[in-house]
């Protein structure tokens, strides 16, 4: 296994994380000496935090309050409730226009079965990552970007150096683009701090993306509600349904 507490000190070092680098395993058996988690996770991407302290192994019952993370997981929805609490969150991004129908084959979902997934700092990981985290802002994501197009060479899923290349990109593809800046800029522009990136949005298409976005802020800020309701009362010991938090939500906006 390769030295994966000497690569988190790199990652660490030279980015400045605040947050360890987090190991994501993905294996059909639990590692020896992890447990399980101590509490209920409101949702599967409570892990990832957690996970950062600490390594935690889970399997599908872990992750059972949140239905969505089951799905693009590829765990199975065992019983009645918890299909009909899929079910139900479907319908209620539908109807906010959150995720539509036609939106639900592009939401990539792992192609084999999670058993068990096991998170861990990267430093002390027991198994060998499948997928490594990193909480960076734009600045940070600027040096991870730059790297990750030299590694694979292509078009980054965020671009870097230059700022600039984000407008020819955006008009040669006819699709929107991102930047996360440059040094140059960076030095330049006051307005580009670090927790600022940089959209580029083919102007042909403005109306459709001002539609939509319009549709996916106000969809965004509802579904913000219902999430903080639901951390709430599965940290204080419950576990509720998607039709319950939705009855919480309603009644909170009263």
């Amino acid at each position: 296994m390769s030295d994966y507490s000497s690569i988190a000190s790199v990652l660490t070092e030279s980015l400045g994380l605040r947050v360890a680098p987090v190991a994501v395993c993905m294996t059909d058996k639990p590692p020896q000496g992890v447990s399980g988690p101590s509490q209920q996770a409101a949702a599967g991407c409570v892990f990832w935090e957690w996970g950062a302290k600490d390594a935690i192994v889970t399997s599908p019952a872990d992750h059972q309050n949140c239905v969505v993370g089951m799905y693009t997981h590829h765990m199975p929805l065992a019983t009645p409730s918890q299909q009909e609490n899929l079910n139900d969150c479907l319908k209620v991004f539908g109807d906010l226009g959150y995720v539509r129908p036609e939106d639900i084959p592009a939401i990539p979902v792992l192609k084999d079965e999670a058993k068990y997934v096991v998170y861990a700092p990267l430093a002390s990981t027991p198994i060998s990552p499948s997928v490594v985290l990193l909480f960076a802002n734009s600045r940070q994501s600027l040096a991870i970007t730059e790297a990750v197009q030299q590694v694979d060479p292509s078009v980054p899923p965020a671009l870097g150096r230059p700022a600039c290349a984000v407008i020819p990109q955006a008009i040669n593809t006819g699709k929107p683009a991102m930047s996360l800046g440059c040094c140059g800029a960076r030095a330049y522009l006051d307005v580009l701090t670090d927790d600022f990136a940089l959209w580029a949005l083919p102007g042909a298409k403005i109306a459709q993306y001002a539609e939509r976005i319009k549709v996916l802020a106000g969809a965004n800020n509802i579904l913000t509600k219902f999430h903080e309701l639901r951390r709430t009362d599965v940290e204080a010991g419950k576990s509720p349904s998607v039709k319950e938090s939705l009855a919480r939500l309603q009644n909170a906006d009263k």
